[in-house]
C-alpha cells in the first residue's frame, strides 16, 4: 500500500510538473523551439553585447532551450539559469509595459537592469529600447504586472 501511494505521488509530482513547464513554454517568445532568436543568454552579461549561439552547444530550462557560444556559458547558465533568462518570456519589455502585449524582439537590442536582461522591439524605424529609457522605472511596474497575466 505504502509502495502504491508513494508511485502515485511521484506520477502525480510529474504530471504536475510537465503541465507547468508545458505552460511555461507556451508563453515564452520561442523560434523553433529556442529562445532569443539562438542568441547566448550569459553572453549579455559576460560581454555585454549580443553573441549568436551554437546549436551544438545547447542547454534547456523548465522546457526552454538555449544555445551557448561557448561551453564555459552553458555551464554559468546550468548554475543558475533563472540569473540568465531574459524577462517577460523573451518578449519586448517596452510594449510589454506600454500594452500588455507580446511583441516579438531584436536580440541586439537589449538592456540590462539590475542584473535581469531585457529584450526589445528594434526595426523600420522604431527602437523601443529608446521609449523604455524615457520611462524605465514606470514601465517596468506595468511590464512586470502585464507578465504576472501570462505567466499564472
Amino acid at each position: 500500500m505504502k509502495r502504491q501511494i508513494l508511485i502515485l505521488l511521484v506520477s502525480l509530482t510529474a504530471v504536475t510538473s510537465f503541465a507547468q513547464s508545458s505552460k511555461r513554454v507556451s508563453q515564452f517568445n520561442l523560434e523553433n523551439k529556442v529562445a532569443i532568436q539562438g542568441y547566448d543568454p550569459v553572453a549579455y552579461f559576460k560581454l555585454s553585447k549580443a553573441v549568436k549561439g551554437k546549436k551544438e552547444i545547447t542547454a534547456s530550462n523548465e522546457g526552454v532551450q538555449y544555445y551557448f557560444s561557448s561551453q564555459v556559458n552553458k555551464d554559468l547558465f546550468l548554475k543558475s539559469p533563472s540569473s540568465y533568462e531574459p524577462q517577460y518570456g523573451g518578449w519586448c519589455a517596452y510594449a510589454m509595459g506600454a500594452t500588455g502585449e507580446k511583441v516579438d524582439i531584436n536580440p541586439e537590442t537589449f538592456k540590462i537592469v539590475d542584473t535581469k536582461l531585457y529584450l526589445f522591439y528594434n526595426a523600420f524605424f522604431n527602437n523601443t529600447l529608446k521609449s523604455w529609457n524615457k520611462d524605465e522605472m514606470n514601465l517596468k511596474k506595468k511590464a512586470d504586472m502585464s507578465w504576472k497575466k501570462f505567466s499564472n
